[in-house]
C-alpha cells in the first residue's frame, strides 16, 4: 500500500478491500461514487476483469459494498454501477441495507454496431442510495436543466390560477444523456471505462456540500477525485494499478513526479500527427528566410 496525500485529497495505491478495512473511518465519507470492475471480461492494462464464477464476483461486491456503507456518514449517500446484468443482484443486496431513493439510467449513443442478434447495450444502470430516507443532501437547484415544454414550447399550464408558462427548468429525470469518453476528447485518458466528467459532476454537486469528503474505492482515471477538487470537495481515491495512480497524481495536482519518472499526460497518435505538421511547416518558413539570409 502507499498513500500520497495533498491538500485534502488523498490517493492510496493497494486493495480496496483492504483499505476499506484499515485504512478509512467509519462514519467517515459524506458521499461514495463507485465503478467498479463489471466482470465483463474487460482489459485494464492487461489485468482481465473475469471472475472464475458470477457466485465468486457477487460474493466479493458484497464485501465492499458493506464496507462501503460502514464508511458513510448518518446522511451519507452512495451512487453504485455495475453492468445491466449485475445490477439485479445489487439492488436485492442493497436495498436491505440503505434506502434506494433512485434507480437511473445513464444512457449513450454509439455508432459502431453493439449486436447483430439481440438488442445491444446502450446504457449503463446507477442505484441511488442514503442511508437515512428523512435525512440526505440533495441540491436540486445546483443541477437543473432545461425543461422543453415552457423553455421551448411556452405551453400554458391552466391548473395555476392565474394560468402561466410551465417552468422552464427541472430537477433532471431518472435517465441521464452523457457521451460517453472518446479517445478525441480533452478529457480521454488511457482507460477502458472512463467515466465522463459531466456525470460526475451531477452526482457530486447534487449529492455533496462544498467540504465534505467525497470517496472513489475503484478510482481507475480518478475522475471522482478530479471532479472533486473542482468543485471544493475533499476527495479519497483508492487504486490497485499502479499506471492509474500515476494519471490520479497528475490531474489532481499532488505531484510533478513518481520514482523519478515524470509525470505527464500521454501523447494521443493524432497529436502526434499535429506536432509533426506543425513542426514540418516551422521548418519550411524558417528554413527559407535562413536560406534569404545566406543568399545575400
Amino acid at each position: 500500500m502507499e498513500k500520497f496525500d495533498y491538500q485534502n485529497h488523498t490517493i492510496i495505491q493497494g486493495d480496496s478491500l483492504d483499505i476499506l478495512s484499515y485504512e478509512i473511518s467509519d462514519h467517515s465519507v459524506d458521499l461514495i461514487f463507485v465503478d467498479p470492475p463489471y466482470n465483463i471480461g474487460k482489459n485494464f492494462n492487461g489485468h482481465k476483469d473475469k471472475w472464475v464464477t458470477e457466485d465468486d464476483y457477487l460474493n466479493w461486491c458484497y464485501k465492499w459494498i458493506d464496507l462501503c456503507i460502514d464508511k458513510l456518514k448518518s446522511n451519507g449517500s452512495m451512487y453504485i454501477m455495475t453492468s445491466t446484468q449485475f445490477m439485479p443482484y445489487f439492488d436485492l443486496f442493497i436495498r436491505k441495507r440503505m434506502t434506494i431513493l433512485s434507480r437511473l439510467v445513464w444512457y449513450y449513443d454509439s455508432s459502431g454496431v453493439q449486436a447483430k442478434n439481440y438488442y445491444g447495450s446502450m446504457y449503463e444502470p446507477i442505484l441511488f442510495c442514503v442511508k437515512n430516507p428523512n435525512d440526505y443532501t440533495f441540491n436540486a437547484q445546483d443541477i437543473l436543466v432545461e425543461a422543453k415544454t415552457g423553455s421551448k414550447r411556452k405551453l400554458i399550464d391552466y391548473r395555476k390560477n392565474p394560468p402561466q408558462v410551465y417552468n422552464s427548468e427541472k430537477v433532471p429525470g431518472n435517465v441521464w444523456e452523457f457521451a460517453r469518453v472518446r479517445y478525441r476528447m480533452d478529457e480521454y485518458e488511457n482507460h477502458p471505462t472512463q467515466k465522463p466528467i459531466a456525470l460526475l459532476e451531477r452526482i457530486i454537486k447534487a449529492s455533496s456540500n462544498i467540504g465534505d469528503t467525497v470517496l472513489d474505492p475503484f478510482s481507475g482515471t480518478f475522475t471522482t477525485s478530479f471532479v472533486a477538487k473542482q468543485l471544493d470537495r475533499k476527495s479519497i481515491g483508492i487504486e490497485l494499478q499502479e499506471d492509474y495512480v500515476k494519471i490520479g497524481l497528475r490531474r489532481l495536482q499532488l505531484t510533478d513526479e513518481y520514482r523519478g519518472e515524470k509525470l505527464q499526460k500521454e501523447i494521443r497518435t493524432f497529436e502526434t500527427k499535429k506536432t509533426q505538421i506543425k513542426n514540418l511547416q516551422l521548418f519550411n518558413l524558417f528554413g527559407k528566410q535562413s536560406d534569404k539570409t545566406l543568399i545575400h
